[in-house]
């Protein structure tokens, strides 16, 4: 990017791959793949800077906006770098390439979005301390300024226009190309971290800055974004800003600070561990005001294989939900990583595998993210087991830990099973495999193994009944299903229902998690009276008699519990 010569090819040390394989998050594992999503961003940006050449735009060539950025690289290689880096340029080259590509369509008009390279330059500029002089897009008079804030220029027509970003000597100008409204003149506009003076007057009408989440780490201080400007900081389509307010993001960083030191008890190299620090990005989601209070769960969460390191989350009440979130998401992250630089299976993408904690049939690759995911799930309650000092606080962890470890490996080996794995795909798979079975042998209370295998037959029983089509003489291989073609969604209840034994049970399920199977069998026997193919009560139904000992039978049942459901009509 700066002239230089060209980066030797990459070439990941099999040691690496196998620490990552083994689930883990080793910093020189971390930095290969950092380095290898610098070089996948620079060939995407080739081939934008290829196709923006024949696309119609008011504003100045992308040619123009690439010498920006090259001479800010100059200047300072290292905060272009990271502003390479950062998931939202990330985000917009992936929604850019598919819009020209034709598999998106959402956003502002393609000259816009295309000319963010213009914004993406002008960031650069400011970040280097160098000049430039470029049209920009602006959307509702506000220019979006990569890793820094939204520019707002009062006046500007609503919609999509031209604006002129100035920069010199850190300092922006930023006007209308179409209407005569006075130009906004911003020194040296910047990111902040949450509660900084500098933060606090988001009643300036010219300047929303990004806020950075802090981190005390004993090597330094470190910065996460918290990003609810972005208009690229989402999953695909274009995003209005959403800011939060004070309290809200007051309430991020207290919760932050405190996940990133679960999440790092003991060290931050194994499976479930991670230095909150290589967190890019968190994208808040769903709520933007402190009250009311948040749920005690994360409600949703995800990540993107264009954003690296960054992750939409919406915040849950307590650090420990949302610690075990920051190792969800970013196992997704180093997952994505890799898929970049290695075919790990040959996925047709038909949606036909059982896994653990959808309640949809999913592709090759879902089960792989899933079942890396979820490992990582599974060593993070596992480092809780092993600190708990209260007998409730390790029932829980154990019931996660159990359940987790047991669902993964299920899904590993419908892997490792399927035919479709790479070279390195089974090599891959297997590192997984080697640390859940070595987990597998690991002690848990009593109790909570006894939940957590009960969770995971209830699921697994329950998906069936709602997937698959009972056909008496179907195969039962995971890839050869029958399965239904019309299929509603139903919600995963149980698996956060058992993660606790009910003091006083009064529910077929409560009676279940308290180990009664025969109270339990009853009261699913008088739901099933009035519907004998409800699903849940049947799943339920069929467990608890599984787990009263019912011998060959019921394990059959177990195996296919959708030959107790009658054929669909027709």
């Amino acid at each position: 990017m700066t002239g230089k010569q060209p980066d030797p090819p990459l070439r990941m040390p099999a040691r690496l791959f196998e620490e990552l394989a083994a689930g883990g998050s080793p910093a020189e594992a971390l930095a290969f793949l950092a380095r290898s999503e610098r070089a996948r961003r620079l060939l995407l940006l080739r081939t934008l800077l290829a196709r923006f050449d024949t696309l119609p735009t008011p504003l100045d060539t992308p040619a123009e906006a690439w010498r920006t950025v090259k001479a800010a690289a100059e200047r300072a290689p290292g905060p272009v770098d990271r502003l390479l880096l950062a998931p939202q340029t990330g985000g917009w080259l992936g929604h850019v390439l598919r819009r020209m590509h034709g598999s998106a369509s959402g956003g502002p008009p393609l000259w816009a979005e295309a000319g963010h390279l213009c914004a993406l330059a002008v960031a650069a500029a400011l970040r280097a301390g160098t000049e430039a002089d470029l049209r920009v897009p602006l959307l509702d008079g506000a220019l979006a300024l990569p890793s820094l804030g939204l520019a707002r220029l009062p006046g500007a027509p609503r919609g999509p226009s031209v604006g002129r970003a100035r920069v010199r000597g850190g300092e922006l100008t930023l006007s209308s190309e179409t209407t005569d409204s006075r130009p906004v003149v911003l020194r040296r506009p910047t990111a902040v971290p949450v509660g900084a003076a500098s933060a606090a007057p988001d009643t300036d009408p010219h300047w929303l800055p990004l806020r950075l989440l802090t981190l005390t780490r004993p090597s330094g201080t470190a910065t996460v974004t918290l990003d609810d400007l972005d208009p690229y900081r989402d999953l695909d389509d274009p995003l209005a800003p959403a800011r939060l307010d004070a309290g809200e993001a007051t309430e991020w960083q207290r919760l932050f600070e405190e996940a990133a030191l679960i999440v790092s008890a003991g060290g931050t190299h194994g499976p479930g561990r991670l230095d909150a620090a290589e967190i890019r990005a968190v994208v808040p989601w769903g709520r933007t005001t402190a009250l009311p209070a948040a749920p005690p769960t994360v409600r949703l969460s995800a990540s993107s294989g264009d954003a690296y390191a960054a992750m939409v989350i919406a915040r849950p009440a307590g650090a420990l939900a949302l610690a075990e979130t920051l190792v969800h998401e970013f196992q997704h992250s180093k997952v994505a990583a890799l898929l970049h630089l290695f075919p790990l299976l040959d996925d047709d993408r038909e949606e036909r595998y059982y896994a653990p904690w959808r309640g949809d049939p999913r592709h090759l690759t879902g089960l792989l993210h899933g079942a890396y995911a979820f490992t990582g799930v599974a060593g993070f309650w596992r480092d809780r087991l092993a600190e708990a000092r209260r007998p409730e606080a390790a029932d829980l962890a154990g019931y996660h830990f159990a359940l987790r470890r047991t669902q993964s490996r299920l899904v590993v080996r419908t892997l490792l099973t399927s035919g479709r794995l790479t070279v390195q795909g089974r090599v891959f798979t297997t590192g997984l495999a080697r640390t859940l079975d070595g987990w597998l042998r690991e002690p848990v209370p009593a109790t909570a193994l006894a939940r957590a295998r009960t969770a995971a037959a209830l699921h697994r029983t329950e998906w069936r009944l709602r997937n698959v089509l009972p056909r008496p003489g179907s195969p039962t291989a995971p890839g050869t299903l029958v399965l239904r073609t019309e299929r509603t969604s139903w919600p995963d209840d149980r698996t956060y229902a058992f993660a606790a034994p009910p003091a006083v049970p009064r529910t077929a399920d409560e009676h279940l998690a308290a180990g009664d199977p025969a109270a339990a069998l009853s009261r699913y026997a008088d739901v099933l009276t009035a519907d004998p193919a409800q699903p849940h009560a049947l799943a339920g139904w069929i467990v608890a008699r599984a787990n009263l000992g019912g011998g060959r039978t019921s394990r059959r049942m177990l195996a296919r519990p959708e030959l107790l459901q009658p054929l669909p009509s027709g």
